[in-house]
C-alpha cells in the first residue's frame, strides 16, 4: 500500500532492521493489472491519434476501469476504437520499452501528462500507443486476450469510459452470458433474441396497465357515488394498491362526501400507504397529528396529502373514530 508518498509492504511475522525478508509476487493480481494497465494503453493512444483527445484521469479499479478523456466520443465511435484495439491485440506484437537518449526523445510524437526531464521510460505499442509509463506491461499485446469497452458518459468537459481487459472482460462475458440465458428460459426466447421478447413484454404490460386504469377508474366512480354525502370517510383496503391509485380514489371520493376523505392501503405486517384529501379544507394540524400517533410519514397540500403510516388497521380506525 502507499502512505505518504511511500510503498509499503507488511510482512506476516515481525521482522528485524537490516534481516532479509522472503518476497513473492502474486502472479495472478500482477498479470491482471498488466493486462488492464496494457489495455488502457491501446484505448487511449487509439482515441489520442484518431480524436486527439488526452487522457486525463485513469482509475484501476477492482471492478472495472474508467479513463477519463477531454474530449465528446459516442458509443458508435466508442465501437470503433474497441474492434481496432482488439484487432491490433490479436496480431500478437511485442512491446518496446526503450529509454531514448534526449535528442531522440525530441523527435518521438510520444504521450504524456506532463513535461518531464532526465531520462525517460517510453512504452510503445505498435500500431496503437507510445506512452512514457513506468507502470508494468504484458511482453506481446496478444497476452491481453480482448478489451471490452463497456460504457461511456459525460464527465466534466469530456467523457468517462469503463472497460475491461483480459480475464475481467471475459468473466464479464461469462456473467452477461448468464443472465441473458437466464432471460432468455423465463421468456421462452432465443438468446439471440432477448431483446425483442423484452420489447413484446413491455408493450403487453404497457396494455395491461392500461386496463387496470379504466377498471379502477370505474371502481373509483362507483365508490364515490357510494360515499356522496356521507361527511368524513374512511376507507382501508388490506391489499397492495400503487400510491397512484390511492391517491386517484382518495381524489375522487372527497368531492363526493362532503367531508375529509382518507383512504389507506397495505399490509398489517408491512403498513399502509394513505391518500387524504378534503375539498376547501386544511389538513395541515390533523396530518402532524395523525403521523405521530400511526408512526406515518407524510405531506403535501394543506387540503390534499400523501404518505405512509406503521399503525395497523384498528389503530387506524380507533385514531379516526376520535
Amino acid at each position: 500500500m502507499e502512505k505518504d508518498g511511500e510503498l509499503l509492504h507488511y510482512t506476516r511475522q515481525p521482522a528485524a532492521v537490516g534481516e532479509k525478508v522472503p518476497c513473492r509476487i502474486c502472479w495472478e493480481k500482477r498479470f491482471d493489472l498488466m493486462q488492464q494497465h496494457s489495455g488502457e494503453h491501446m484505448v487511449s493512444g487509439l482515441v489520442h491519434s484518431r480524436f486527439g483527445y488526452d487522457n486525463v484521469g485513469f482509475h484501476m479499479g477492482s471492478d472495472v476501469i474508467t479513463i477519463d478523456f477531454n474530449g465528446i466520443l459516442t458509443r458508435e465511435q466508442l465501437k470503433e476504437i474497441e474492434a481496432e484495439v482488439n484487432k491490433r491485440i490479436w496480431e500478437n506484437t511485442p512491446v518496446e520499452i526503450f529509454y531514448p537518449s534526449g535528442e531522440e526523445l525530441e523527435q518521438l510524437p510520444y504521450r504524456s501528462k506532463k513535461e518531464l526531464t532526465g531520462q525517460v521510460r517510453l512504452v510503445r505499442f505498435p500500431g496503437t500507443d507510445l506512452c512514457a509509463c513506468c507502470g508494468t506491461h504484458v511482453s506481446h499485446t496478444g497476452e491481453i486476450g480482448l478489451v471490452k469497452l463497456l460504457s461511456v458518459e459525460k464527465f466534466r468537459e469530456g467523457v468517462r469510459v469503463e472497460m475491461l481487459s483480459g480475464r475481467r472482460a471475459l468473466q464479464y462475458l461469462d456473467e452477461t452470458e448468464a443472465q441473458n440465458r437466464q432471460i432468455s428460459m423465463r421468456l421462452s426466447a432465443k438468446p439471440d433474441k432477448t431483446s425483442e421478447a423484452v420489447e413484446h413484454l413491455q408493450e403487453e404490460n404497457f396494455r395491461l396497465k392500461g386496463r387496470v386504469m379504466q377498471l379502477e377508474e370505474k371502481w373509483f366512480s362507483q365508490t364515490a357515488k357510494e360515499q356522496a354525502g356521507r361527511g368524513n370517510v374512511l376507507l382501508i383496503f388490506q391489499e397492495e394498491l400503487e400510491p397512484d391509485s390511492i391517491r386517484r380514489l382518495a381524489d375522487a371520493v372527497m368531492h363526493t362526501c362532503g367531508g375529509r376523505c382518507a383512504v389507506f392501503a397495505g399490509r398489517e405486517e408491512t403498513g399502509y400507504k394513505y391518500a387524504m384529501g378534503e375539498e376547501q379544507g386544511d389538513l395541515r394540524d390533523f396530518t402532524k397529528e395523525m403521523n405521530a400517533a400511526l408512526l406515518g410519514r407524510g405531506g403535501g397540500k394543506p387540503f390534499f396529502v400523501q404518505g405512509s403510516v406503521k399503525a395497523g388497521k384498528e389503530e387506524i380506525q380507533k385514531f379516526f373514530a376520535q
